[in-house]
């Protein structure tokens, strides 16, 4: 949410939740550890370290990420009809959230053991996640059809606008597209999720050759199942209709094909933004349980990890607004880098410096693995003979 009040200031906002979030772990993890709750403790702090390491691993690559978000925010924060529609998923995921949360209510006030009310949470939960997904990636796939259209036609006010072109879109997502998006969201956030860490811990190994083989197996397992289902073919979807699986895989031949995928990979705007939905997550489920700690000690758990997931959920939906945006602005770049000119002269600068960088970057790397393994070759021969 505050990304959509702040404005020019989201920037600002989106570097303290990436190192506040670590720091909020500890407490939380240090709290559990005090009040005797050793598995959340241990949950906590395990979570806090996975997420140091992560940003120390791709510290250098956030000021490039916060240039992208800030100008992802000014995209949005410059289209009204966007926020309105970020406003109206919110509500509508708020009143199922009202209705899911007296099932919720029910299974905690429940009088059966504590394992199967867990394994009824489960299943609760796994609903509302889902549920979630699917609302944040139907904003996805409206805004991405009007980000593109605002693109092509060089801005909201231009007379070769299309007239309802929000209502237009809309509509489409809730109808045509939907079951492309509900199939969508059962894959995606995990997929993306696990890659971003893989990639984050393969680029600090440095020379443990066993290490790095068996990291490379799970990377190009990775990076094969991200070219089936990925966050850009919501926009493959929005504009031109495709199914998933084929916008998905159109979408990560065009990034190849044009070299844009080595910008998307070094991009980390969608782990930022995670961040941030975690920590709304966090605060939420905070609050709660200091709540019920007060009211009932001994469902401080269920009550806490409820509310950090519908905190997650809620918040999720309003940061689906802006990375619909930097999917738009990465998809545009790759069909037309003219339509990025267009719109921010400076931005397209900056974004093809950095591509010329990162494209220089993989083919030095690819020269030194080249390279090393000519040397280890006529090593061997050398021994052979």
């Amino acid at each position: 949410m505050w990304l959509l009040f702040l404005g020019s200031q989201a920037n600002h906002m989106m570097k303290v939740s990436v190192h506040i979030l670590t720091t909020y772990l500890a407490v939380i993890s240090v709290l559990c550890f005090w009040g005797e709750r050793f598995f959340c403790g241990v949950a906590f702090a395990v979570g806090a370290a996975l997420q140091f390491l992560y940003v120390i691993s791709v510290i250098d690559r956030l000021p490039f990420t916060m240039l992208v978000l800030q100008k992802a925010v000014k995209m949005v924060w410059n289209l009204p009809e966007v926020t309105r529609i970020a406003y109206l998923f919110m509500l509508v995921m708020l009143l199922w959230m009202v209705i899911w949360s007296f099932g919720a209510a029910g299974v905690i006030a429940s009088s059966m053991d504590d394992g199967k009310r867990w394994w009824l949470l489960l299943v609760l939960s796994v609903s509302l996640f889902w549920t979630g997904a699917v609302l944040c990636n139907t904003v996805h796939v409206i805004v991405s059809g009007l980000v593109f259209l605002v693109l092509i036609h060089g801005g909201r006010r231009s007379l070769s606008m299309p007239q309802n072109s929000l209502l237009n879109t809309l509509r489409y997502a809730v109808t045509t597209s939907f079951g492309s998006i509900c199939y969508g969201s059962l894959f995606t956030a995990a997929i993306r999720t696990l890659r971003w860490e893989i990639r984050g811990f393969r680029s600090k190994i440095g020379n443990n050759e066993c290490l790095l083989c068996c990291v490379d197996f799970l990377f190009n397992l990775v990076e094969t199942l991200v070219r089936f289902f990925n966050k850009y073919a919501y926009v493959q979807i929005a504009v031109y209709g495709k199914s998933f699986n084929h916008s998905a895989r159109d979408a990560w031949e065009l990034f190849q094909s044009t070299g844009v995928e080595a910008l998307v990979a070094y991009d980390c705007s969608g782990a930022v933004l995670l961040m941030g939905t975690i920590l709304g997550g966090l605060v939420t489920g905070t609050c709660a349980g200091v709540w019920a700690w007060f009211k009932s000690n001994d469902r401080v758990v269920m009550v806490g990890s409820t509310s950090m997931l519908m905190g997650m959920v809620l918040v999720g939906v309003a940061m689906a607004v802006v990375e619909s945006a930097v999917t738009s602005i990465y998809i545009c770049f790759a069909e037309d880098p003219q339509l990025i000119h267009r719109w921010d002269a400076e931005f397209f600068n900056q974004l093809s410096e950095m591509l010329h960088q990162r494209l220089q970057h993989r083919s030095a790397r690819a020269t030194e693995v080249l390279t090393h393994n000519r040397f280890d070759g006529q090593i061997q021969n050398t021994f052979t003979v």
